[in-house]
């Protein structure tokens, strides 16, 4: 993926202009800046999810991942039926896949309980649950860690860095610090460096 000039104004404020990058194999990224100062919306901008309201250009060469800030799970059903409704735009997968992906963080015993029984940390975890199932080489993550306890953290931290190590991609925002034993790349919306 490449960003060139990216510039985004919001009710008379600027929260960054001027951004240019590019997301390589192996790259684990972090956006940091204040509330407010358009983390989420760079985001959106990434997974081509903001067509309008902002100017320069992306450029995706890979089929990504988005998960939001909200964590996206359908009230009325079941985490199983969720994970299978998101995986069904990437492909067919095996209930037992989606047994083994909800175990992974965490929801054994949970597969077929209504949505609307679970925690915050629980909706959180359906959603986390999608990244074991995706194909997609670039994950775009917005404050998955929300509602995690520190098992969870550590749990998706390994995952990212395997992911990279792999060759894939990650952006993540975050207003904690993260504890990786990889090469963490930062992207300051304040400064505008990468």
């Amino acid at each position: 993926m490449t960003a060139e000039s990216l510039s985004l104004e919001r009710g008379g404020r600027q929260l960054f202009e001027g951004l240019s990058f590019a997301v390589c194999a192996g790259q684990l990224i972090q956006i940091e800046g204040a509330n407010g100062a358009g983390k989420t919306s760079l985001l959106r901008i990434l997974a081509g999810l903001s067509r309008y309201g902002f100017e320069g250009s992306v450029a995706r060469h890979t089929s990504l991942l988005y998960l939001g800030h909200q964590p996206g799970v359908k009230q009325l059903l079941s985490p199983r039926e969720n994970l299978a409704w998101h995986a069904a735009g990437e492909g067919e997968y095996s209930d037992a896949a989606i047994e083994q992906a909800l175990a992974r963080v965490g929801l054994a015993g949970y597969e077929d309980v209504s949505s609307h029984t679970l925690s915050a940390g629980q909706h959180r975890r359906v959603n986390l649950a999608r990244l074991y199932l995706s194909s997609s080489p670039l994950w775009l993550l917005d404050e998955p860690f929300a509602a995690i306890d520190q098992k969870g953290v550590a749990d998706l931290e390994r995952l990212m860095v395997a992911h990279v190590g792999e060759g894939g991609a990650v952006i993540v925002t975050s207003h904690q610090s993260l504890q990786v034993s990889y090469t963490l790349s930062r992207l300051s919306l304040s400064t505008g460096l990468l």
